[in-house]
């Protein structure tokens, strides 16, 4: 077979054009790098990443990283789609968010215990659909000159010290890094020898869409059994847990209606009857992490270096946050800004944050289960999630406000997201963060900070403004990525704020 020879030679080549590899993408173009994406798929749409089947909860830590880069106001599914699990049997209250099928509510929480949510703070969670969200990730990527080539899967692959040559097919592209985005059975996470290591799974997921001629025997939400899950979100849309061992997603048997009906009826125990099979896909709870991001210059992002059970929809936030992580300190390696040796924080920030994902969906799995031990241990996370303070903290582990990474430094906020500082002309901390640079923030005005921004060129800004609340701080530096670097409450030490720029920026004299 003769091969074709894209002569171009990228930046970036990013597997997978789903959300985690369009954000990324988009993240290093805002940077001013050369990015190719190539999808497998050549068509982008698909039922399953529609409403209901593509619904989605985009935590805190989302929201804010689609609002800092002016990508927010783009999504309208959800001003339409507020609550698409409401059980009726609940009332009106709205749920915000699930443990294991236990539900806590918006009005248990009391966020007065997370102090740096500001009333200016973007919404901690919102619906989403996948569809809509790699929509306009699209749009922001091809606009800021992101070349995706859809129809075009990686067949292979080899790096060296300089750069990595993609194979796929009789087309062969060549780019300075890799980065693998595509998804739980990721080729590049394959061909490239990384470690997935495990548990495997307890049950086999069921996404359906079918005709059901008596509804009205199953319960509407979200509905756990002594043998399992269900939930109709809406009429002939269902989803199962059939706690199998994994048993029928591995044997690839079809899913026909009958098979349906039986798991259904077993896991419901109605007789519900089911006349038409329109959409079916399975799923596990498999939970396997890469036991490293990078080889060489091959790089895992997304579900690609991490995979779990959709409860909550954990997966799509975390992937979200490998790629705000991951594009700015890849864009300063290739833009001279930083030796390659800040890769490494990449690892580890990114791996602990995965690995207390798939411990949080492990311990989901385990109190759903059959058996008494298993509702021995749901009847008392059900007691603690209906008290004020048990809603507040699994709120803030699902909606991600309690996430903080280990930056060192002494001031609680370091290692935060910076929290969403309101200006009395109206503009925020995120309104300033639309171009992907850092920000030393100067309350006070202090021509020390203010001499020491202007070493870091275009890679930082300084903005010396009163905030309406400026939570007794008087100084703070934020990473492109919207985590603080340093903050200081009182006179600034200005020794500190140069040892915090020096580990994330470099000097605007390039690196030789």
């Amino acid at each position: 077979m003769k091969t074709t020879q894209n002569n171009s030679i990228y930046d970036v080549i990013i597997a997978g054009a789903g959300p985690v590899g369009l954000f990324l993408a988009s993240e290093l173009a805002l940077a001013k790098c050369s990015v190719l994406v190539l999808e497998k798929a050549e068509n982008p749409r698909s039922p399953l990443k529609q409403v209901p089947f593509g619904i989605r909860g985009l935590n805190a830590l989302s929201v804010e990283a689609l609002y800092r880069r002016d990508l927010l106001k783009e999504l309208e599914v959800h001003k339409r789609l507020k609550n698409p699990h409401l059980n009726s049997k609940q009332g009106a209250r709205r749920q915000g968010g699930h443990f294991a099928g236990i539900v806590f509510h918006d009005d248990d929480i009391d966020t007065s215990q997370w102090k740096y949510r500001l009333p200016s703070s973007t919404d901690a969670s919102l619906i989403s659909e996948m569809q809509e969200l790699e929509t306009v990730l699209a749009r922001r990527s091809e606009a800021l000159g992101v070349v995706i080539k859809r129809g075009l899967a990686i067949t292979n692959f080899h790096q060296t010290d300089d750069e990595v040559t993609v194979q796929s097919g009789d087309q062969s592209f060549k780019g300075k890094w890799l980065v693998g985005c595509d998804g739980s059975r990721s080729v590049v996470r394959k061909l490239g020898g990384f470690e997935f290591a495990g548990t495997e799974p307890e049950f086999t997921g069921y996404s359906t869409q079918v005709d059901i001629a008596d509804p009205e025997k199953l319960s509407t939400g979200r509905t756990v059994t002594p043998t399992g899950m269900y939930l109709q979100s809406q009429p002939g849309y269902v989803i199962i847990q059939d706690f199998d061992g994994g048993a029928f997603h591995h044997s690839k048997k079809p899913i026909t209606m009958e098979r349906v009906q039986e798991v259904l009826r077993r896991i419901s125990n109605t007789d519900v009857t089911i006349t038409a099979l329109h959409i079916a896909t399975t799923w596990t709870d498999r939970a396997r992490q890469a036991t490293t991001y990078r080889h060489g210059r091959v790089l895992l992002a997304g579900d690609a270096a991490h995979i779990h059970a959709p409860l909550g929809g954990q997966g799509l936030n975390l992937g979200l946050g490998d790629a705000m992580n991951l594009g700015w300190k890849l864009a300063a390696i290739i833009q001279q800004h930083s030796p390659e040796s800040l890769l490494d924080s990449y690892y580890i920030e990114r791996y602990p944050l995965g690995a207390q994902v798939l411990d949080w969906s492990r311990a989901q799995v385990a109190i759903m289960k059959p058996g008494p031990t298993a509702r021995a241990l749901n009847s008392i996370i059900r007691d603690l999630i209906n008290t004020r303070d048990g809603a507040t903290y699994f709120a803030g582990r699902v909606w991600g406000v309690l996430t903080r990474y280990n930056l060192g430094g002494n001031h609680p906020l370091v290692g935060h997201s910076v929290p969403n500082f309101e200006f009395d002309d109206g503009s925020t901390i995120g309104d300033l963060m639309h171009d992907g640079q850092g920000i030393l923030l100067d309350f006070d005005s202090n021509a020390s900070l203010k001499t020491l921004a202007s070493e870091y060129g275009d890679q930082m800004k300084y903005v010396s403004s009163a905030a309406k609340e400026q939570l007794g701080l008087s100084a703070v530096l934020i990473r492109p990525d919207g985590f603080v670097a340093w903050a200081s409450d009182q006179h600034p030490d200005l020794a500190e704020a140069k040892q915090a720029a020096t580990i994330w920026f470099t000097t605007h004299q390039k690196l030789g």
